[in-house]
C-alpha cells in the first residue's frame, strides 16, 4: 500500500486570496520542483539545500515566469508525510495556482486523492490511525470544545489510554499461548489473579471511553436543545432572543409554528443546537397534529429539554403547574429538563417572587424583553459536563472508535467470564486475540483493511 510517487494538490482553500500554498510530496518531489525553480541567487539548486529551509525565486516554464514564489523544503523522514515534501507559496490568483499545478502534473506529478498526504503520514509511521482521523476533526472544528477534543486526540489521547493496557494484555496473551503449547503437562504460566485484575482494569477503561462517546459526539456536532411548551408561551420569541435574530415567526395566533426550526449558537466555546417546536395541545388540525408529533420526536432526540410556560397562567395554579412538569418528566425520564416561566415582565415583583419560591429550580425570564436570557445561557453551560474537557480527559468522538471499543469490551467480558468459569485456556485465548484486534484497529497497529483506509481518508479534503 505504500506509495512514494510524487503527488500534488492545493493545500489552501480554492479561490482568490493573498497567497496560496501548493504541496508536493514524494521521493522525487524536490527534484521535480527544482526543474522549474529559478532562485534569486544564481546557481542555487533545491537539491543541495538543507531540510526545513525557505527559498525565494520564480517558477519558470520554457523561459516564461509564471510567478515569484517562496519554496519550503522538508526532507524525509522529517516532514508531515515522512517523504520529501515541497510547499510552494505563490500569489493567490486562481490562474497562477492552476498554471503551477498543471505544469507539475505534466512533469512527473499526479493529483493527490482526498486525504492522501495524511494517509502517507500514517503509512510512513508519522502518526497512528486515530491521530490521522483527528486531523480531519481539527480542520472541521467550529468551536473551542470541538477543537480541544480534536487536538487532544491528535496528540495521541486514546492511543496513550490504550497503549499500556494493550501491551500488558499482549504479555498475558503470549503466556496463555505458551500454556497451549504445554497443554498436556497441566501447567499455568499466566498468574490468574493478576490476569483477573488486568481484565477488570481494561474493562473499566473501555467502559469509561464508551460512556464518553455520547458527550463527545454531542460536543462535536452540537448539543441538541428542544424548546417545548403549549402554544403562545413564547417558544419562538425565546429562540429569537437566544440567537439575537428574527429566526422564527412570532405571532399572537396560536399554532403559528407547525414545523421544527433549528439553529446553532456557541456559548462559552460549546455549540448548542436549539430546536423551536410546535405548541403542544389537543387539536383536530391535521397539519398542526403532525407538528406536535414532530415536537415530541425532537424532544426525544434532544439532550436537553427546555419546558417553557406562561407565568401568568400558573401564578395562582401551582398544582396545575406541578402536574404538567410531572407529565413531561414521565414522558422523557432520562432527559435533563429546564423549566422556565416566561413573560415575567407582565408580573409584579411580588408575584414573581411567589412563583420562584413555590417551584424549585424554576428559571424566570422575559424572552420579549430579553430579561434573564444571559442567565439561561449560563445555566445551559452548567448542565453540560465540561469537567472532562477542563481536565484534558480522553473523550471519544469518532463512531469508528466507539464501535471498536464496544466490540473490544464484549471480547474482554467473554475473557472475564471464561476465567471465572475456569474454562480451558484455548477457549478464552480466542477472545483475547479478538480484543487485541479491535483495540489495534483503532490506532492501526493491527492489519487494517485497505477499504477501511479508503473510507477514512476519502472523507478528507484534497490537499490534506
Amino acid at each position: 500500500m505504500v506509495q512514494n510517487d510524487a503527488i500534488i494538490a492545493l493545500a489552501t482553500p480554492a479561490g482568490v486570496g493573498a497567497i496560496a500554498v501548493i504541496r508536493v510530496s514524494g521521493e522525487e518531489s524536490i527534484k521535480i520542483v527544482d526543474s522549474f525553480f529559478t532562485s534569486v541567487k544564481k546557481n542555487k539548486s533545491l537539491l543541495n539545500q538543507k531540510s526545513h529551509t525557505l527559498h525565494l525565486g520564480h517558477i519558470v516554464n520554457n523561459g516564461v515566469i509564471i510567478d515569484q514564489v517562496l519554496v519550503s523544503i522538508f526532507k524525509n523522514p522529517h516532514s508531515y508525510t515522512g517523504e520529501n515534501v515541497v510547499e510552494i507559496s505563490c500569489h493567490g490568483s486562481s490562474f497562477i495556482q492552476q498554471e503551477i499545478i498543471q505544469l507539475f502534473l505534466q512533469n512527473g506529478c499526479r493529483m493527490a486523492d482526498n486525504g492522501e498526504f495524511t494517509m502517507r503520514a500514517f503509512l510512513n509511521g508519522k502518526m497512528d490511525l486515530s491521530q490521522a482521523e483527528a486531523v480531519a476533526d481539527v480542520i472541521a472544528s467550529n468551536s473551542a470544545a470541538s477543537h480541544q477534543m480534536a487536538i487532544q486526540q491528535m496528540r495521541g489521547g486514546i492511543t496513550n489510554e490504550l497503549k499500556e493496557l494493550r501491551a500488558q494484555l499482549l504479555d498475558f496473551a503470549a503466556l496463555i499461548e505458551l500454556e497451549l503449547d504445554f497443554s498436556g503437562e497441566d501447567v499455568e504460566f499466566a498468574d490468574r489473579t493478576k490476569f483477573k485484575e488486568l481484565v477488570a482494569k481494561i474493562s473499566a477503561v473501555l467502559k469509561r471511553l464508551i460512556d464518553s462517546f455520547a458527550f463527545g459526539n454531542a460536543m462535536k456536532n452540537g448539543i441538541p436543545v428542544a424548546i417545548i411548551g403549549e402554544p403562545n408561551v413564547g417558544k419562538s420569541t425565546l429562540l429569537n432572543a437566544l440567537l439575537n435574530e428574527e429566526k422564527a415567526i412570532v405571532s399572537d395566533i396560536a399554532g403559528t409554528t407547525r414545523d421544527a426550526i433549528e439553529d446553532e449558537l456557541i456559548i462559552d466555546g460549546v455549540v448548542f443546537r436549539f430546536i423551536d417546536t410546535a405548541g403542544i395541545r389537543e387539536t383536530e388540525d391535521v397539519v398542526e397534529s403532525i407538528g406536535i408529533k414532530k415536537a415530541y420526536e425532537k424532544a426525544e432526540n434532544a439532550q436537553l429539554i427546555i419546558f417553557l410556560i406562561d407565568s401568568n397562567k400558573y401564578i395562582h395554579s401551582k398544582e396545575l403547574f406541578l402536574e404538567e412538569i410531572e407529565t413531561i418528566k414521565k414522558r422523557f425520564p432520562n432527559k435533563r429538563l429546564l423549566v422556565i416561566a416566561n413573560k415575567i415582565d407582565t408580573l409584579s415583583c411580588h408575584d414573581s417572587s411567589i412563583l420562584q419560591s413555590e417551584i424549585e429550580n424554576l428559571i424566570l425570564l422575559s424572552a420579549k424583553q430579553n430579561i434573564g436570557v444571559d442567565e439561561l445561557k449560563q445555566e445551559l453551560i452548567s448542565l453540560v459536563n465540561t469537567g472532562a474537557l477542563s481536565n484534558n480527559e480522553t473523550i471519544v468522538t469518532n463512531s469508528r472508535h466507539f464501535e471498536a471499543l464496544t466490540l473490544a469490551l464484549e471480547s474482554i467480558n467473554s475473557v472475564k467470564n471464561g476465567i471465572e468459569l475456569d474454562i480451558s485456556s484455548d477457549l478464552f485465548a480466542i477472545d483475547i486475540r479478538e480484543c487485541l484486534r479491535h483495540l489495534g484497529n483503532i490506532t492501526g497497529e493491527y492489519d487494517v483493511d485497505k477499504d477501511i483506509l479508503g473510507h477514512i481518508f476519502g472523507n478528507f479534503c484534497i490537499g490534506k
